[in-house]
């Protein structure tokens, strides 16, 4: 029984890494520019396929299959690989692509060394190019590829990226990064690499004042990115990559070192799978909130309870195509806020309970309409967000302690006045009635 169970879990697992799903659905709507051969992008597709994705091809400039159809998104991701193309379909505009990512389609665009509407478009998503026909270039190390072919080690841990990957060849257009914070660079350039529009360094001065003049910094280092995320409010994901040769068979294919073939299929695998909502994909599954003590929700809270609120997070499995509770978030935050937040506490995790997170705290003495606030944002994850909102209202009058300690004084001052006040008057009654004598110079009535 055991091993029957043993090897029906190992069936599963081979399955679920075959068919690795998205969470947000498998048609993939690809926009290839016509001077790109489909044969070039061969494994890159077939991956895709593999994975259980329906890949739809389609011109740039053609209106059919359409990417939006009343108003609603006909396909859950789109590939735009055109760098070079200057005009499109009506329904392929930079508008509209804006437009589809707030209905929380994911795009993976393609830029050129060319000025085109993508290049437009990257500013709005605080990407800052340089001037057009400045390609990347760099020496460094020595090789026989031009110096525009470029190998760049991908980044070893960032949840995104598989750790431990060869380099990656690339051959494309640098981006500088924009104060944003919703931008999740993949892929940093080298730091001995610079923009220049030749492969030589004849030009760097040239670049080097226009940067100056431009007040855009110097185009050169690790401060450049080659491949940018972006993650909008509603979560849904844009990637932007500085070349589409990274994609290829020629680039999957190509030797580091020798006898050390390229990191580019699993790297573009790991792009792929964050752009298509694959991976570090998290959602709040059901919040709760009671009294301590009580089990079921309150319509209202009195001053100064003591309440207990609890959220239920699940992380996405691609190679199940399932929700599972997760608790790895560490740094989760719950306020209870009106206006303001007037408690601010840390959320952790229950290590008995995978995936819940609970905590207790004392409601503040003020009463009015509060919320319970969760607002998780970090970069790469998708956002956790919820909102309860609940009065709490000052306690009823006959909620109140019989006696309060601090008003002792107070108490003590009314029976002293009181008894004070009994005494007086009983010696005023009890007093001596007699009439006062009269004086002799008084006449008699």
């Amino acid at each position: 029984m055991r091993f029957l169970r043993g090897l029906l879990l190992s069936v599963a697992a081979f399955a679920g890494f075959t068919f690795a799903r998205s969470s947000t659905g498998d048609s993939v709507l690809v926009l290839l520019d016509p001077s790109l051969k489909r044969e070039n992008f061969s494994v890159f597709f077939g991956d895709l396929e593999k994975q259980g994705y329906k890949l739809t091809f389609r011109s740039p400039k053609e209106a059919e299959p359409q990417v939006i159809k009343d108003d609603v998104a006909q396909f859950a991701h789109v590939i735009l690989f055109a760098p070079d193309t200057k005009s499109y379909a009506p329904d392929v505009t930079p508008q509209s692509l804006v437009s589809l990512l707030n209905k929380k389609t994911n795009l993976l665009l393609a830029l050129s060394t060319k000025q085109t509407p993508l290049s437009s478009l990257a500013s709005e998503f605080s990407l800052i190019l340089p001037p057009p026909g400045t390609p990347l270039i760099s020496h460094f190390p020595q090789r026989d590829t031009p110096a525009t072919i470029i190998p760049v080690q991908p980044p070893h841990e960032n949840g995104i990226i598989s750790p431990n990957l060869e380099p990656v060849w690339f051959s494309g257009v640098p981006q500088a990064l924009g104060t944003n914070p919703m931008l999740v660079p993949l892929l940093k350039a080298p730091a001995q690499s610079f923009a220049s529009d030749g492969d030589s360094d004849a030009t760097a001065n040239m670049i080097v004042e226009a940067a100056e003049k431009g007040g855009e910094g110097l185009w050169a280092g690790s401060q450049l990115s080659l491949v940018t995320g972006f993650q909008s409010l509603n979560n849904g994901r844009a990637t932007w990559v500085g070349g589409v040769d990274l994609f290829t068979d020629e680039f999957f294919d190509k030797e580091v070192t020798k006898g050390k073939q390229s990191g580019n299929r699993q790297f573009a695998r790991d792009v792929s799978a964050w752009t298509f909502q694959e991976s570090q994909v998290l959602r709040i599954d059901n919040v709760e909130h009671h009294r301590v003590n009580d089990t079921l929700p309150c319509e209202t809270y009195t001053i100064n309870d003591r309440v207990t609120y609890t959220a239920y997070i699940s992380k996405f499995n691609p190679e199940l195509d399932l929700w599972e509770p997760y608790s790895g978030v560490q740094d989760l935050q719950l306020e209870f806020t009106m206006l303001d937040p007037h408690v601010r506490t840390a959320l952790p995790p229950i290590t008995s309970e995978p995936g819940k997170y609970s905590v207790t705290f004392r409601v503040p003495d003020r009463h009015g309409v509060f919320k319970f606030v969760v607002d998780y944002k970090r970069k790469g994850v998708s956002y956790l967000e919820s909102t309860t909102v609940v009065p709490v209202v000052p306690p009823r009058h006959d909620e109140y302690p019989r006696f309060l300690s601090a008003a002792w004084p107070y108490y003590a001052g009314a029976f002293s006045t009181s008894a004070a006040f009994v005494l007086f008057v009983a010696l005023w009654l009890a007093g001596d009635d007699r009439e006062p004598k009269r004086s002799k110079g008084s006449k008699a009535e």
